[in-house]
C-alpha cells in the first residue's frame, strides 16, 4: 500500500530540521568535552538513522569518519536485536565489528516514540586513548589489533537510562588519561539525548507516519541527484594508482592501492582489486573505512548540494577483496587507516575522476605527516594528549579556484580545526617557535595549490612519547598536479637537540621529546590545476611580493623577476612565456 502524498514544503522543512539536529548533537560535543581533539579540533561526526539503519542525516565535520557510520549502526542494531529498549545507550570501537579504527568511538542511542523504536541518535569522535601501546590511539611498532586498543565490540553503556559502571569503569582501568575519555564519553553520551529530544520534538509536531514518508522521500530525492551526477560522467572504466610511504614495519616497501572506476549509466564501481595485500603495519583498511574514502572522494566532485544519506549512496559500489590492504582480516593492525590509507584511497579515485571530469576534480592535496604526544605536564602535573593538526598543509587547486592554504589532510576537506596557538601553549608542554605559511610549498598551475605552513616548536619537559603517523616525505607520495598544473614538494621534518645535533624525521616512527628539543614541520601545499604559464602575472607577482613566492619558483609560471628588487622583467616574461 502506497503512503499517502506530502507536501514537499513539510518534506523541506523536516529534511532541515533533521540537519539541524546533527549540528545540535555536534555543538554539544564542542561545548562539553574535555579533549582538545573535540573541543578545538572537531575531529567528530554527528548523525541520525531511522529504525531500518539508513542513514537519514548527517555533519560531516571530518569527513572521512562519516562514510563508517552505517557499518557500526547496523553491527549494533544487529547485535541486540530486540533487547534495544527506551534510554538505552550503546558503545563500538572494535574495527572488525563495523567501526572504521579503534580511536573513533562510537555512541549511539535509540529513540522511541509511543512505545515503538522509531530512530537512532550517533555521535561518533577521536578519542585521546584508546589503550594499547599507542600515543593517542596511534603504535606504529603495532603488529596486531591488541597492540593498539582496548577492542570494544557492540555493548551497551547505558540500560534503560542506568550507567552500567562496570563497562565503564572497564573502559577507563584500560587507558592512560581517563580523565579525557571519561569526559568526552559522557560529553558523547549527551550529546546523542540532544539528538534524542530534537528527533521526538518532531516526532510530535508531525507523527511516525508523516515523518517516515518525509524521509523516504529525502532518500529517494538523494538517489536521484546522484544518479543524475553520475550520468554526466562518460561511461568507461578508468584506472590508477598510488603508494604510502611505508607501514612502520617495513619500512623498505612502499605499499600501493589500485582503483579502477567504471562508470556506467547512472551507477559507478570503484573496485580496489589489485591493491597490496593487508600489511604488517597499522596501515590496513577495514571496509568501512574503505568505504567512507571512496565516497569521500566522489562526494567532493559532484554537486554539494545533495544530502549525504542512504538514498545518496545507493547508485555507488565499492568492491575491496578480502585480505588486502583496504579490506583486511583479523587481527590486522589498522589505526592509521583513516589518514595515510584514506588519503590514498581519495587520491586513487580523484586520479580516476580526473580522466574522466576533470574540471570537477581537484589536484592531490598535502597528505599528513605530523605527530600525536603525550604525557606528563610538568606545569599542572596532569597528563596531556595532543595530536598536532596546527602543521596542516594545503590542499590542491580545480578548475577555476586556487587550493586552499593550510587546510589540512583531504580525508577532513577542511573539517578540521588548527587549535588556537595560546590554547595549544596553555594544555600542553611546548613553546610555538614558527607558525607560518611556507613559501614555494604551492604546486604550479593556471590555479596554483594552497600553501603548506612551517611549524616549530621548543619542549618544555622530558620523556614525552611521540608517534609520528602520516605519510608524504617521498618524492612519489607528495601532492600530485591535474590537467597541466605541477606537484607539490614532500614534508619535510626534523628534530633539533639542545647540543645542536639534529635528526630528521621519517613517518609511522616513534619518538621520545625532551626537554629543549626543537620539532620542525615543512608540511607540503597542494597541486596545480592546469598550465602554469595561463596563470595571470599579476597573480603571480602578488605570491612574489608577499613572500609566498620565490623569484627563482617564479620560473615556473614563465614570470621573470629580478630577484634583488623583486622587479617584473616584461619582456624576459615574454619570451619566456612564448
Amino acid at each position: 500500500m502506497n503512503a499517502a502524498p506530502i507536501d514537499p514544503v513539510v518534506v523541506s522543512v523536516i529534511g532541515n530540521r533533521l540537519d539541524a539536529i546533527t549540528k545540535e548533537i555536534g555543538e554539544t560535543m564542542l561545548r562539553t568535552s574535555r579533549s582538545p581533539i573535540f573541543s578545538e579540533a572537531r575531529d567528530f561526526v554527528t548523525a541520525l538513522f531511522d529504525r531500518h539503519c539508513n542513514l537519514v542525516a548527517q555533519t560531516h565535520y571530518i569527513p572521512v569518519i562519516g562514510g563508517s557510520t552505517p557499518f557500526g549502526q547496523r553491527a549494533i542494531s544487529e547485535a541486540f536485536g530486540d533487547d534495544i529498549h527506551e534510554g538505552d545507550v550503546f558503545i563500538l570501537n572494535d574495527p572488525y565489528h563495523g567501526n572504521n579504527h579503534p580511536p573513533d568511538i562510537t555512541i549511539t542511542r535509540p529513540v522511541f516514540w509511543e512505545n515503538r523504536l522509531c530512530f537512532w541518535a550517533m555521535a561518533k569522535g577521536h578519542h585521546a586513548d584508546v589503550g594499547g601501546g599507542g600515543v593517542v590511539g596511534y603504535n606504529p611498532a603495532s603488529r596486531d589489533i591488541w597492540d593498539e586498543s582496548l577492542r570494544l565490540p557492540p555493548l551497551k553503556l547505558v540500560d534503560a537510562g542506568r550507567l552500567r559502571k562496570d563497562v565503564f569503569d572497564m573502559i577507563l582501568l584500560n587507558v592512560r588519561v581517563p580523565f579525557l575519555v571519561d569526559g568526552d564519553l559522557k560529553c558523547q553520551i549527551g550529546a546523542t539525548a540532544i539528538g534524542e529530544r530534537g528527533v521526538k520534538g518532531l516526532l510530535q509536531k508531525y507523527g511516525l507516519e508523516t515523518l517516515d514518508t518525509a524521509v523516504e522521500e529525502l532518500l529517494k530525492a538523494s538517489e536521484t541527484q546522484v544518479r543524475r551526477e553520475i550520468a554526466r560522467i562518460p561511461d568507461g572504466v578508468y584506472e590508477s594508482e598510488r603508494q604510502i610511504d611505508h607501514d612502520g614495519i617495513d619500512k623498505n616497501r612502499m605499499p600501493t592501492i589500485c582503483c579502477k572506476m567504471t562508470v556506467k549509466g547512472e551507477e559507478l564501481t570503484f573496485d580496489f582489486t589489485g591493491s597490496d595485500d593487508q600489511v604488517r603495519g597499522y596501515l590496513n583498511s577495514p571496509i568501512a573505512n574503505t568505504v567512507g574514502a571512496a565516497h569521500l572522494a566522489l562526494f567532493a566532485c559532484i554537486n554539494p548540494d545533495i544530502r549525504y544519506n542512504g538514498g545518496a549512496i545507493r547508485p555507488v559500489t565499492v568492491i575491496a577483496p578480502v585480505g588486502s590492504i583496504v579490506n583486511p582480516v583479523a587481527p590486522a593492525p589498522c589505526t592509521a587507516c583513516t589518514v595515510p590509507t584514506a588519503e590514498t584511497i581519495v587520491e586513487t579515485c580523484w586520479l580516476t575522476l580526473a580522466q574522466a571530469i576533470p574540471s570537477q576534480t581537484q589536484a592531490l592535496w598535502a597528505r599528513w605527516c605530523a605527530p600525536a604526544t603525550m604525557g606528563i605536564d610538568p606545569r599542572t602535573g596532569r597528563f596531556f594528549a595532543d595530536i598536532h593538526f596546527i602543521s596542516k598543509g594545503g590542499g590542491g587547486a580545480t578548475q577555476g579556484y586556487d587550493g586552499w592554504d593550510h587546510i589540512g589532510t583531504v580525508v577532513c576537506l577542511g573539517g578540521l580545526r588548527s587549535p588556537d596557538p595560546e590554547l595549544h601553549e596553555l594544555v600542553s608542554p611546548y613553546l610555538l617557535l614558527d607558525y607560518e605559511y611556507l613559501p614555494d610549498s604551492a604546486g604550479a598551475g593556471q590555479w596554483r595549490g594552497g600553501f603548506g605552513v612551517r611549524y616549530r616548536w621548543k619542549v618544555l619537559a622530558d620523556g614525552i612519547p611521540c608517534a609520528n603517523f602520516g605519510s608524504g616525505l617521498r618524492p612519489e607520495t607528495a601532492p600530485l598536479g591535474i590537467a597541466g598544473g605541477k606537484g607539490s614538494p614532500p614534508y619535510r621534518l626534523s628534530l633539533t637537540h639542545p647540543d645542536g645535533s639534529v635528526d630528521p624525521v621519517d613517518c609511522n616512527s616513534f619518538y621520545t621529546l625532551n626537554k629543549g628539543d626543537i620539532f620542525e614541520i615543512c608540511s607540503s601545499g597542494g597541486g596545480g590545476f592546469g598550465n602554469p604559464f595561463d596563470r595571470p602575472v599579476s597573480k603571480v607577482m602578488t605570491d612574489v611580493r608577499n613572500g609566498l613566492l620565490s623569484p627563482e619558483r617564479a620560473a615556473d609560471y614563465g614570470v621573470v623577476v629580478d630577484p634583488k628588487t623583486l622587479a617584473l622583467d616584461e619582456a624576459a616574461t615574454a619570451r619566456a612565456r612564448a
